[in-house]
């Protein structure tokens, strides 16, 4: 038996260890004037503090108020959600959308209203923690396949033996970066009759509408989407996207649903007044993977196919002691350290956006080539 004085011994040792392996993570509270030239963050399309976006919130929260009030199935259902739901459909080419509190929510969500025990999931080996936790809770059976290998996926699909298949993906992986091979998971799923579930968090608004809808896979029935409105929409929340079949199941079944309450207004209000930018500015979208691919050149590695660039450290303590040496310097980036890596390999996590100023954007680039010249192995 554990006692008081026990898990104090054990935190102690966890903590410790933590620190020895260079593995310690602490909050570190943004003052809102911050001056630093944030690379850190996932406002791709340096949306957040937009004025229209900022008045869509401030609308949305004087109008319905702070929270929803209630569970979406009580009273939590606000016209601002319907509203939503039906902007992401029409935006990403979806019969019909579900709106969550988080992004993370929603995976959750899709997975464990669609699998059970009696089910069985392909799942990526680089899908995001939210998916694997989805999975967990589904007990559905699980085979992970080698990162983008679709024979492997077709090879697992072929031992399904008629149980009911999800093929969990994403459109662009954040650590690596790359583009999944969508097209031919779709054709794979199509010709076993599995379900594709695609994470696009890091495809919405970094390609437009999404890498689902740029290859013609928007609106497929075999083809769901998870999306976050956290990062190139600015705000907070999630959402599933697909038939309107699935949605109303996922009404009745998806617990993440059922019990959380209702997405907040403002962070809905916000989040279609960023949709009404980008219809207006299917340009902006272009400025990020400019800056991507021009900051992948310069500091010699390839460029991803979304926002988040990875330069690879030696080690957790070097890729903390490059952050420190570019953050004393004005700029802020993250940093990537297991278990956060598929690979467990230490990378500088660095974030494309259309937020800065071309000024401060150049600055930023000054500063990265240096620092990762002197860090990186």
């Amino acid at each position: 038996m554990t006692t008081p004085s026990g898990w104090d011994a054990w935190l102690a040792a966890e903590a410790a260890a933590r620190d020895e392996a260079g593995l310690t993570r602490r909050l570190v509270p943004r003052e809102a004037d911050d001056p630093t030239i944030d690379l850190a963050g996932n406002d791709y399309l340096g949306l957040s503090r937009h004025p229209d976006v900022v008045a869509g919130a401030v609308a949305a929260a004087r109008a319905f108020g702070g929270g929803a009030g209630a569970s979406r199935l009580v009273t939590g259902t606000l016209t601002i959600h319907a509203r939503l739901e039906r902007a992401l459909a029409d935006y990403t080419g979806q019969p019909a959308a579900l709106v969550f509190s988080t992004g993370y929510h929603a995976n959750l969500a899709v997975v464990t209203a669609l699998a059970d025990r009696t089910a069985y999931v392909v799942s990526d080996a680089h899908v995001h923690a939210s998916l694997v936790d989805a999975v967990r809770l589904s007990r559905a059976a699980l085979e992970i396949v080698p990162h983008s290998d679709v024979a492997a996926v077709r090879e697992a699909l072929a031992r399904a033996d008629g149980r009911r298949t999800l093929v969990l993906a994403e459109s662009v992986y954040s650590v690596l970066g790359d583009e999944a091979p969508l097209v031919e998971l779709a054709a794979a799923c199509e010709q076993y009759g599995a379900l594709l579930v695609v994470d696009e968090a890091h495809g919405l608004g970094v390609h437009g509408p999404g890498v689902v809808h740029r290859l013609g896979l928007a609106g497929l029935p075999h083809v769901v989407l998870t999306a976050t409105l956290s990062k190139s929409l600015g705000s907070q929340g999630g959402a599933v996207l697909g038939s309107p079949e699935l949605v109303e199941h996922l009404v009745n079944r998806a617990r993440p649903f059922i019990f959380d309450t209702g997405l907040a207004p403002a962070a809905a209000g916000a989040a279609l007044a960023a949709l009404e930018l980008l219809r207006g500015d299917p340009a902006l979208p272009g400025v990020v993977r400019r800056r991507v691919t021009d900051l992948a050149a310069a500091l010699g590695v390839e460029p991803p196919a979304g926002a988040v660039l990875s330069v690879p450290m030696a080690s957790p303590q070097v890729a903390l002691a490059a952050q420190a040496a570019v953050l004393e310097q004005g700029v802020r980036v993250g940093c990537f350290r297991p278990p956060s890596v598929p690979d467990g390999i230490s990378r500088l996590r660095i974030t494309s956006s259309a937020g800065p100023s071309d000024e401060d954007w150049a600055r930023a680039v000054e500063v990265l080539v240096a620092v990762v010249k002197e860090f990186r192995p």
